[in-house]
């Protein structure tokens, strides 16, 4: 049986994530998250000190890349996220963790440690797959491929709700700097920079709710014969 796949990649607070766990339950496919599994390593060479050796011991961090301990629980409320038994589900969310992650996604040795891991969550009956290079590098054989994109402004907007909600501290003028440095380094990046596939569908929510992307997602989907 062929898996199915729907990719959606975008720049970081474009509502990739809440988009592909609502298309993935609509379908009832599978999900990866890839930046969770980013923020996850970049957190973990963080605790182990190794985040800013990362030239000098890059062969340790290879190594310890491919051997993460790491665990996804999914229940009704959402999705647990687990490094080394430790719930960081909240942790992997916040500003900083984030920048960890562009780090450790700029390196190519990084990228490729990572690479078989994303590859093997795509099972029957389909996947929908969150990234930057979902489409592009890691499943360039997806049946529907979406590029999801904001303003810079809108994202920076939504980011300091979704982290105020979380209960946590956050600065308009720092969070939209952070989005558009991260911007940058994801585009500029020598290994599977980010941008859409030649074949993508072009979604630009900035002036979108989160049901109008969703249902123009659909009909996309749809069109290239992903049945529900």
């Amino acid at each position: 049986m062929t898996v199915q796949i729907i990719t959606i990649d975008g720049p970081s607070g474009s509502g990739k994530g809440t988009l592909a766990a609502k298309l993935a339950a609509y379908y009832q496919f599978h999900l990866l998250d890839s930046g969770a599994l980013y923020r996850l390593l970049g957190l973990s060479l963080h605790k182990h000190d190794f985040l800013e050796k990362l030239d000098s011991h890059l062969d340790e961090c290879v190594n310890y890349a491919r051997q993460l301990n790491i665990k996804f629980e999914t229940s009704a409320e959402g999705t647990l996220v687990f490094l080394e038994g430790e719930d960081v589900s909240q942790t992997i969310r916040t500003e900083r963790v984030g920048e960890y992650a562009s780090k450790v996604a700029a390196i190519p040795e990084l990228r490729q440690a990572l690479f078989d891991r994303q590859r093997a969550f795509a099972q029957t009956p389909g996947l929908v797959a969150d990234g930057r290079d979902m489409a592009t590098s890691i499943f360039p054989e997806a049946n529907a491929k979406i590029y999801l994109t904001a303003s810079a402004e809108s994202r920076a907007e939504r980011r300091v709700k979704q982290l105020q909600g979380m209960g946590l501290d956050a600065k308009i003028n720092d969070i939209l700097a952070n989005i558009q440095a991260r911007d940058k380094r994801d585009m500029e990046r020598e290994v599977a920079p980010l941008k859409p596939a030649a074949d993508a569908y072009i979604i630009d929510s900035s002036e979108l709710t989160i049901d109008q992307v969703f249902k123009l997602m659909v009909d996309y989907v749809n069109s290239r014969t992903v049945s529900n």
